[in-house]
């Protein structure tokens, strides 16, 4: 029998693969030496990255220029490494409440820096020069809000450049005319992986140059980068990657990016359960990131079929935070079978340094083609109304739960803003209004069976009245006045 030999190109290839999904692999296990410790939380700000610029400043292998400004002010920097001849360039915080990859990025920086993976990075800054400017919207950051200042969306200046901000980064995209760019965001947590209950941890986009969708060179080595992306991400969360919807948009930067003759790599960090400051998204455009700019330092992202881009699937928009499928809902003496989508709302608080959540029913009836990042399943279980108590002092949340009640009757100083224990606080002249379920109302009620209480629903958390409170992801109760 003949054996038919594997071409050495194929080999090659393969034995190229292989080394590059070690150091993925080494890159997700070493992450902790190099996550910058000082940004812990997404809403950070321009003050809080200004030290850490500063230090690049004093370091002989970075180069750091101020190249624009900010309507408020603030200072855009950018972050230069490498003695390649290919350029390449990424953005991150073009939305001001958008930061994941803000954070990654300085992780990254922190990464080429270190003495750690001394041929890889050999590999990459020999062959690339790499240009990060780590947060173009700080006035948005600020008050961690999508908008600039003027309160447009930079994203939709890439025409008219009204935007100091926008206008910044015409010019740097102009002067480095770089191969590739990056342009990193952050979309709603409530996206999922078309047609699956999987959150849409982190969705691409070879963003369009026309509205025909046309592929060009260009558009074709965005998509094969992506396609080795997307195989990193499989190995840490399967099936939780989408394809943003690639519908040109003439205004936006990166469709005209991709126009100007960059190969445009849109990336979107979604949601992750029980992640809610996105730190395990933050790895993973961390780890994906630096494997990109290895295989296209390596260019071995060539050999890469573009169909494998339309595998990817889209993204789409049918997850809440709660899904209750299939209770039983009183109105007016007869008994409905309803499912109950719930969103978690996040609340920022002052100073935008912080959160609280305020929930709402985002909607209600046959919800069997939506999915929940946390779903109960209530057939057989019956929708009861909270009740209301008057106590001095509130000192274990869940006998009050136990018996059904959700409103508090309790003194609560005057500047409190939310709950901090999973019950509502409430003036002593407020009164309960008639229960009612429908999309917009706060989500607060419990769940019986067989004439027993055994789930409370409050603001949105569904709590299981059979386990100790510390031992469950609870949010937060709201006050009334």
């Amino acid at each position: 029998m003949i054996k038919k030999l594997m071409p050495l190109a194929i080999i090659l290839l393969t034995l190229t693969v292989s080394a590059q999904d070690a150091l993925t692999s080494q890159l997700y296990e070493t992450y902790e030496t190099f996550k910058e410790p000082t940004l812990g939380k997404r809403r950070i700000k321009h003050a809080e990255i200004q030290p850490l610029i500063d230090q690049l400043k004093n370091n002989p292998k970075f180069e750091v220029q101020k190249v624009g400004e900010s309507i408020m002010g603030k200072d855009l920097h950018l972050i230069s490494i490498g003695s390649g001849d290919t350029n390449i360039f990424l953005w991150s915080q073009m939305h001001g409440d958008e930061p994941t990859a803000t954070q990654a990025v300085f992780d990254i920086l922190n990464f080429l820096d270190a003495p750690d993976f001394k041929e890889e990075k050999e590999e990459i800054l020999s062959n690339l020069k790499l240009h990060f400017l780590p947060m173009l919207n700080p006035d948005g950051a600020e008050v961690f809000t999508r908008r600039n200042a003027l309160g447009i969306d930079i994203n939709r200046d890439a025409l008219r450049l009204q935007s100091p901000e926008g206008q910044t980064l015409k010019r740097l995209r102009d002067s480095l005319d770089a191969a590739f760019g990056f342009n990193l965001h952050d979309q709603s947590k409530y996206y999922n992986a078309e047609l699956t209950e999987k959150p849409a941890t982190i969705s691409y986009l070879a963003t369009a140059f026309n509205y025909e969708k046309d592929i060009n060179e260009i558009r074709a080595n965005a998509m094969k980068v992506i396609v080795y992306m997307n195989k990193i991400i499989q190995n840490y969360a399967p099936g939780q990657v989408g394809r943003y919807s690639d519908d040109f948009e003439p205004r936006a930067f990166g469709d005209n990016i991709a126009k100007w003759g960059t190969s445009l790599i849109l990336i979107e960090s979604g949601g992750y359960r029980n992640d809610p400051e996105k730190q395990e998204i933050r790895k993973l455009n961390y780890v994906s990131i630096l494997s990109a700019l290895y295989t296209i330092a390596k260019e071995t992202y060539k050999s890469i079929p573009t169909e494998d881009y339309e595998k990817i699937p889209h993204n789409d928009r049918k997850l809440f935070d709660l899904k209750i499928v299939g209770v039983t809902y009183e109105l007016l003496g007869k008994d409905y079978i309803l499912d109950l989508g719930i969103f978690r709302n996040e609340v920022d608080l002052n100073g935008h340094n912080d959160f609280y959540y305020r929930g709402s029913v985002a909607d209600q009836g046959d919800l069997s083609t939506f999915y929940g990042f946390e779903t109960f399943n209530a057939e057989g279980y019956k929708i009861v109304p909270p009740k209301m108590a008057e106590v001095e002092t509130i000192e274990d949340p869940m006998v009050l739960l136990r018996d059904g009640v959700a409103y508090i009757k309790t003194p609560f100083g005057e500047d409190a803003i939310f709950s901090k224990t999973p019950l509502h606080l409430v003036n002593p002249d407020f009164e309960l209004k008639e229960f009612g379920l429908r999309p917009g109302v706060n989500p607060t009620f419990f769940l019986g069976k067989d004439g027993t209480l055994t789930h409370a629903v409050i603001n949105g958390s569904l709590i299981d009245l059979s386990k100790p409170l510390e031992n469950q992801e609870i949010g937060n109760g709201l006050i009334f006045r």
